[in-house]
């Protein structure tokens, strides 16, 4: 399978790139960048050929496109791969507004081809141990969640409104609330959100709470906050603790394990695992284009989470809760 890399401005590109580049049923055989130096490097790096045209680079044989541009320029690029009939893994956020995200997903469905957004942390073996101990009753009803998504602030384009859509808020709502619908298959039912920038000289908010009400009533709150510093031990957090009605599970997606409390045996158990998130992303990814599969996480998946943090800038603008689906 040939395979090409729209931009490396995100610098999950450069994960992305390398995993491609160990599959042996795998040729990363074309790179786009609109700059021009960065991308003849990553040509260089990789040993692939730089298109300094978008359009010439889609007119090559490769059958899936891997795009991590500015978030604000992923519906142009996901919209002309969709039209070259090229599979998609989009980084997220899927777009910075909610019609272009739409535009994106119809493009797609369209052509008949994947749009698969970049969420791995649900490859996080932790994380799938979660949502198997949820599904199966283990912590009995969920009733509250708290998530975070802690960071260091990562500058350039991204505290460019213009370019990511917003701060920390578009950055790593995202994450959390993907497993959160992921894990206890539910939906956002209202949202309130205070954020501020409190950490930097940015235009950006660098922090925030996002409270959220489910749909079956479950409570939760998210902190997105890039508030790690530089000398922080690594680049942040994705956490979560799912409090039930017979016990709570506390995970860490980034830690050897998640602790589980629990209460009918009255002890802590540790779930250890050892795996890369990011190439089960890649590997998923590969595999659904090779097997002509349903991607395990649609555009509609990336569409719900950006309406979550579309109504957390909504609700923070007005000052009082929203509903996702509010008109205002």
């Amino acid at each position: 399978m040939k395979t090409g890399m729209i931009s490396f401005a995100h610098m999950h590109a450069h994960t992305y790139a390398d995993f491609l580049s160990q599959r042996s049923d795998v040729e990363l055989t074309a790179i786009w960048d609109d700059d021009v130096a960065r991308g003849k490097e990553m040509a260089q790096r990789y040993n692939c050929q730089y298109y300094s045209a978008l359009e010439q680079f889609l007119q090559t044989d490769i059958s899936s496109v891997i795009i991590c541009s500015e978030n604000a320029k992923h519906r142009d690029h996901v919209i002309a791969s969709a039209k070259a009939k090229k599979h998609i893994l989009c980084e997220k956020p899927i777009a910075t507004e909610i019609e272009d995200a739409k535009d994106m997903i119809k493009a797609c469905q369209e052509e008949n081809v994947i749009l698969q957004v970049a969420y791995p942390v649900r490859f996080a073996p932790a994380m799938v141990r979660a949502k198997e101990m949820i599904q199966a009753g283990t912590i009995g009803e969920v009733v509250a969640i708290n998530g975070t998504n802690h960071g260091q602030m990562p500058g350039g384009w991204f505290v460019k409104k213009e370019l990511s859509g917003g701060g920390c808020a578009v950055d790593h709502i995202v994450h959390v609330m993907d497993l959160i619908r992921w894990i206890v298959k539910d939906e956002v039912k209202s949202v309130y959100a205070e954020l501020d920038t409190r950490f930097y000289d940015i235009d950006v908010e660098d922090c925030g709470i996002v409270t959220l009400e489910l749909t079956s009533g479950v409570i939760v709150t998210i902190d997105p906050s890039w508030s790690r510093p530089k000398t922080f031990s690594t680049w942040g957090d994705v956490t979560m603790t799912i409090t039930g009605t017979k016990g709570t599970l506390s995970v860490d997606a980034f830690k050897q394990h998640a602790l589980y409390y629990n209460d009918r045996e009255n002890r802590v158990q540790q779930l250890p695992w050892a795996e890369n998130m990011d190439q089960q992303l890649i590997d998923d990814f590969v595999q659904c284009v090779l097997e002509g599969r349903a991607p395990s996480i649609s555009g509609e998946d990336g569409l719900r989470t950006l309406e979550v943090v579309k109504a957390a800038y909504r609700s923070n603008l007005l000052k009082k809760p929203v509903l996702l689906h509010d008109p205002r």
